[in-house]
């Protein structure tokens, strides 16, 4: 074979192969790029849930709070119509 045979050969086949290879590695990057659009729109879905739920949480010790002085003054209400009994001194026996 002549040696420039060999080279259009050689040339040829490595054209070839470089094109399939840059297909496929095309390829793969649009798939990436898919998931990461789809990675990117569920941490937004995330960060937006994670808002929602530290409001939830402020209403809710918001909630607490409030109640808890409910009960309070309700408490003190209470103890105060209770009058603790004056302790009696026990009696020493005689002898």
């Amino acid at each position: 074979m002549d040696n420039f045979l060999k080279m259009d050969i050689f040339f040829g086949v490595t054209t070839v192969a470089v094109v399939v290879v840059s297909v496929l590695l095309t390829l793969v990057l649009l798939r990436l790029l898919r998931i990461l659009k789809t990675v990117d729109e569920v941490s937004e879905i995330v960060q937006g849930e994670a808002e929602e739920i530290r409001d939830d949480i402020r209403e809710v010790r918001a909630t607490v709070k409030a109640e808890a002085v409910r009960a309070g003054q309700v408490l003190s209400m209470l103890t105060g119509f209770v009058k603790p009994k004056a302790k009696r001194k026990k009696k020493e026996p005689s002898s």
